[in-house]
């Protein structure tokens, strides 16, 4: 049966009605959908090449480059929402209420975020640095969004939150060319002081890594019940510190032994 030829009038006009109605529309949010996720690609593009060339740390430059485009890409997607009619306020307010809900759930990933955000910019220390901090001691090998790695002299790895860093002192031994050894030496009361003096300046005059400026110090720190106390402060190069610390305590042990200096022992431990 053929239909009424009224009634296929009627449906093209109702089909051009509508494709001229939403069809520019469609079109135009398509366009606009292309053309700004062209642009903030190349937006984001650019502001990663800047911060590139003004040498900031790859890891703000990563983060800064993905919000930075995301912000842009919700921008576009609503533009593009707006041009079909759709009204977006409903999404505006479902997005809020999900940003408020996965915020409360990585609230502490985020404080990670916010932390590494902050060590980054103000630069407390850096890759490579020697420093203490979060009860862990060694050379910093990685700083990522949520965690600083560190590894201590026994090679091992120890991560350590950002948010854990901020909240704490954090002392870098790598801000300086040099660094400071301290030593405390127990001698008991019956040991010539002066020789204890003399033997402890000799080791640090006759070693070439101990700096000559700052200068070098020996001097009673304490005087207690079972002992004489003696500081041994000697300033190295940092990348000496380990060993010359080390090879201090020995030299410092031989050398007593050699002449008749004692160290006391207490309950069969030294002092």
């Amino acid at each position: 049966m053929i239909e009424n030829p009224v009634d296929v009038t009627k449906y093209t006009d109702m089909a051009i009605m509508y494709i001229s109605e939403y069809g520019l529309k469609i079109i135009a949010a398509i366009l606009i959908f292309v053309i700004g996720k062209w642009a903030i690609t190349k937006i984001a593009h650019f502001t990663k090449m800047l911060m590139q060339r003004a040498h900031i740390d790859q890891t703000l430059v990563e983060f800064a480059h993905s919000i930075v485009y995301f912000v842009l890409l919700i921008m576009v997607v609503l533009a593009s929402l707006n041009t079909l009619g759709i009204n977006t306020s409903s999404f505006l307010a479902i997005f809020g209420a999900a940003s408020l809900a996965v915020g409360l759930a990585i609230k502490d990933s985020l404080s990670n975020i916010g932390a590494a955000v902050i060590i980054i910019i103000f630069r407390p220390f850096k890759i490579g640095d020697t420093i203490e901090t979060g009860g862990a001691n060694g050379t910093v090998k990685e700083i990522n969004l949520f965690s600083t790695i560190i590894e201590p002299a026994d090679k091992s790895t120890i991560i350590i939150p950002n948010s854990s860093i901020i909240g704490k002192n954090i002392t870098n031994f790598s801000n300086r060319k040099e660094r400071r050894i301290d030593l405390i030496f127990s001698i008991s009361y019956d040991s010539n002081l002066k020789l204890a003096k003399d033997t402890l300046m000799n080791i640090i005059t006759s070693d070439a890594r101990v700096l000559i400026e700052p200068a070098p110090l020996v001097a009673v720190n304490e005087l207690t019940s079972r002992s004489v106390n003696l500081a041994f402060k000697v300033w190295v190069l940092a990348d000496n510190y380990g060993t010359v610390y080390f090879d201090m305590l020995e030299k410092v042990k031989l050398a007593f032994d050699e002449k008749g200096i004692s160290i006391p022992v207490i309950d069969g431990h030294t002092n």
